[in-house]
């Protein structure tokens, strides 16, 4: 039994002449302690993705299963870092941690909630800032304060929906090496939707692209062949990544040509003749 599993997994938004579907027949299986990476064009449906995984949002047509039980709602057995941080702007960076501590933890006593979250802004190299809010960090800051309130949770599976996206380039890299770092250490299971394929190379087993929307479904899968841990430097020079990237953006650019021409196909203007404005009125 897979430890995530979508079978036949449609969504469909809107009704009657409106109704668009955004995601179509997708299957998909991740096993315990996995790292897979979805890789795909920005609008393909990858958030609906995620919001189905986790919960937010039903499937008009087929099942989420985790851990073989029907996905029905959020749990913090599932947790997400969003691009966009969710940070509450209030509350500065211990009490944001601590606030998803009391929720996955409600029993425990008050000092173990802050053992806990201190245990994990300091996982993230935040502890100098734990008292700061929000506005006084950086992009890159916020960022790892997401990371470690999704983690503080004790998830079993950490779901990233394209959580670097608008960091820059030393930023990102920082937080590649720290996100495998800390998954390294438990290997919990884990799920990267990302538009960077160096990036989906670079820290999961397998990459599976998602062909754009609407109507999008999952490609064919691309095991990635590279010892861990891994050095971006060395990896760079490997032939199996070589050979894994080109392949794989080969693939994406097929499927970016392939929809272009059905745009092109879908949008062709009627042959109709200019009007002569000058004759006319003669």
């Amino acid at each position: 039994m897979a430890y995530l599993e979508l079978n036949n997994i449609c969504k469909t938004y809107g009704q009657g002449d409106n109704e668009t579907e955004v995601l179509s027949n997708i299957n998909l299986k991740i096993e315990e302690g996995e790292f897979v990476a979805i890789v795909g064009f920005t609008g393909s449906g990858k958030t609906t993705l995620v919001n189905l995984i986790n919960g937010l949002i039903k499937p008009t047509s087929g099942e989420v299963l985790f851990k073989g039980e029907p996905v029905s709602g959020t749990s913090h057995e599932r947790g997400v870092i969003f691009q966009n941080y969710s940070l509450l702007p209030w509350l500065t960076v211990e009490q944001n941690v601590l606030m998803a501590v009391k929720e996955a933890f409600p029993k425990r006593e008050k000092a173990v909630w802050k053992r806990k979250a201190a245990h994990y802004i300091d996982m993230v190299s935040l502890t100098p800032a734990i008292n700061k809010l929000p506005k006084e960090l950086s992009g890159g800051m916020r960022q790892r304060v997401a990371v470690a309130r999704a983690l503080s949770m004790k998830p079993d599976m950490i779901i990233m929906d394209e959580p670097l996206g608008a960091l820059d380039a030393l930023t990102r890299g920082n937080l590649q090496d720290q996100i495998l770092n800390i998954w390294g250490k438990d290997k919990r299971t884990a799920l990267l939707i990302t538009n960077d394929v160096d990036e989906g190379i670079y820290m999961a087993d397998r990459i599976i692209p998602l062909r754009p929307g609407p109507n999008a479904t999952l490609g064919p899968e691309f095991k990635i062949d590279l010892e861990r841990p891994r050095d971006k430097t060395e990896m760079n020079d490997s032939e199996s990544f070589k050979k894994t990237r080109n392949a794989i953006i080969e693939y994406l650019m097929d499927i970016g040509n392939e929809r272009k021409s059905e745009a092109k196909e879908e949008f062709i203007l009627p042959d109709v003749a200019p009007k002569d404005f000058v004759n006319q009125f003669r």
